[in-house]
């Protein structure tokens, strides 16, 4: 646990966020708005932006947690790598911060917005996954929600992950189950056609290669 100080910190670092991002938003609907991101339209710069000062928000709340959170068992654990992570810790003490969905704000639910608990057209930090709240103290019914909706976007793509690069292992391994390197280091595949003319561009084994560092 943190104390109050520590929470009001990031409290006031939240607030901060919010109204960074109200102010982008407010730029961006007057026509004010000037930083372009190369390659994209003004709208997606725009969500770019309020990503990217809600991100920087969560690692503010994380290094204020990470202060006040001493060397205890689970710290040492995280840092250590043996479990878990500082970014965990940050969503148990400091703050959960913004909840993507495909690498993006969460934007589709219902008609123009998310949640029906924010009005139509509502694109603020809040109505469109923001958690200010931390995993210690409780998120709210709409936090909740949107950190559902992030939860299962990776539940979803773990299990298509496993079964694709499984598929492509496979057909890897039927594709060039007939490649063979032959006495002269070259690779051919069935009937003898030269596929490498020296195996891997180099001819070295890969189970005995490995890389030295030079002083």
């Amino acid at each position: 646990d943190i104390p109050d100080e520590a929470r009001e910190k990031i409290n006031e670092i939240a607030k901060k966020a919010e109204e960074n991002v109200n102010k982008l938003i407010e730029s961006y609907e007057k026509g004010e708005l000037q930083i372009i991101i190369p390659g994209k339209s003004l709208r997606e710069s725009l969500e770019d932006m309020i990503m990217n000062e809600l991100g920087k928000a969560r690692d503010e709340a994380g290094k204020i947690a990470e202060q006040y959170l001493g060397k205890n068992s689970v710290v040492i654990m995280a840092k250590i790598g043996a479990r878990g992570s500082m970014l965990n810790l940050t969503q148990v003490a400091g703050m959960v911060g913004q909840q993507a969905v495909r690498g993006k704000r969460v934007s589709r639910g219902y008609y123009k917005r998310a949640l029906p608990h924010f009005k139509k057209g509502d694109v603020s930090a809040e109505a469109a996954g923001f958690v200010k709240s931390c995993f210690k103290t409780g998120l709210s019914p709409t936090e909740y929600f949107f950190h559902s909706m992030g939860g299962r976007e990776s539940l979803v793509d773990t299990a298509i992950r496993t079964a694709r690069s499984g598929y492509m292992q496979r057909r890897l391994i039927n594709a060039l189950q007939d490649l063979k390197v032959y006495e002269d280091g070259t690779v051919r595949g069935d009937g003898g056609l030269i596929i490498q003319f020296i195996y891997g561009g180099d001819g070295v084994d890969p189970m005995k290669k490995g890389y030295l560092e030079m002083s």
